[in-house]
């Protein structure tokens, strides 16, 4: 059972709540960075969750029609063969999705887990995410409400992002200013409407400081030590503990310090993009660099067909990014947790 059935991937993460750890959350983008989060997965001893979101959905879906969903669909059901061969357990689950690309990508994937469901199969994915930072609050609540619903019908579970995230991701971006910050009166907010649970599980990503992409120490200031004060805000309020299943977004370049409050702090989940881009193309630039004869046709001559030959670079790739997959495993202590 590779592919956790949502009954599992709710003992995932009760397990890593319970524990104080988190799973690393690797996007893909291909057939390829799928098998080196696998890998990663499979060497560290540890589950995890695979997520593709709305651009590399449209990637996957070939450049001819750039469809997101023949994209994602495609994806998860290769995810379903190949992940039977690792020794791990893997939740697939759409990253950032955006009020304005819900019609091409959520609501189609539900409504395709909700035919499968219906016919007494499991879900596709896992886990959506509904990016509503963009939006007032009040909005995207609203739109969280509806989606919901329709998760917890297809034995799914939603990632809301109540406030923003800085940086860019996918075309929605944000200023890094003192609103990346997630107040309790919108934890209040937000527990109100979506319920602890009882309307469905899901998954929140609140603002501590966090930013998409690249950035030197300095420039970001996180505080995961907010994800307690909203825990113990809606903890009181509704005779609770730690009521929040949070997830960390922005985590390429943050501190072993960071993370370890942020897992003490109720953290199940964090994303993993920027970091894993970069180790997976590393090795292949290492490679044009050092063989640029042999992959280029220079002066007239012919190269060497085992320098170019995208197997080649791509097993270097496979195991840059797989590697980059044990080092967050590790910080994120879900490494030598995998279900028996």
């Amino acid at each position: 059972m590779p592919i956790a059935t949502p009954e599992v991937y709710n003992e995932m993460l009760d397990r890593a709540k319970a524990g104080k750890f988190a799973y690393p959350a690797i996007n893909v983008t291909s057939s390829q960075t799928l098998h080196a989060a696998l890998r990663g997965f499979a060497e560290a001893e540890s589950d995890g969750i695979i997520q593709i979101s709305t651009g590399g959905a449209e990637f996957l879906g070939g450049q001819h029609n750039k469809d997101m969903v023949t994209g994602a669909v495609a994806l998860a059901e290769f995810a379903h063969i190949v992940a039977a061969k690792y020794d791990i357990t893997v939740a697939l689950h759409t990253d950032h999705c955006p009020k304005d690309k819900l019609d091409g990508y959520v609501r189609p994937l539900l409504a395709i887990s909700a035919e499968r469901v219906a016919k007494g199969e499991n879900p596709l994915f896992q886990s959506h995410m509904w990016d509503g930072s963009a939006e007032t609050l009040a909005d995207n609540l609203s739109i969280a409400q509806e989606l919901l619903a329709q998760a917890a019908a297809a034995k799914i579970i939603l990632e809301v992002e109540i406030t923003p995230t800085g940086g860019e991701e996918d075309g929605v971006s944000h200023e890094i200013n003192d609103e990346l910050y997630t107040t309790v009166n919108d934890a209040v907010r937000t527990a109100e409407a979506l319920g602890l649970g009882e309307k469905g599980r899901y998954l929140l990503a609140a603002s501590f400081g966090n930013v998409h992409g690249v950035y030197k120490p300095g420039n970001v200031v996180l505080k995961p030590e907010l994800l307690r004060e909203l825990q113990d805000a809606i903890g009181k309020q509704y005779g609770k503990t730690d009521p929040f299943d949070f997830v960390f977004h922005g985590g390429s370049g943050s501190t072993a310090e960071e993370i370890a409050t942020a897992l003490e702090n109720g953290v199940v989940k964090m994303n993993l993009d920027t970091d894993t881009q970069y180790a997976f193309t590393r090795p292949v630039a290492g490679h044009m660099f050092a063989n640029y004869d042999g992959v280029l046709k220079v002066d007239g001559e012919v190269g060497k067909k085992n320098t170019y030959d995208p197997r080649t670079w791509g097993k270097l790739a496979e195991a840059g990014m797989a590697a980059r997959v044990v080092e967050a495993a590790e910080q994120l202590r879900s490494a030598g947790k995998r279900l028996k």
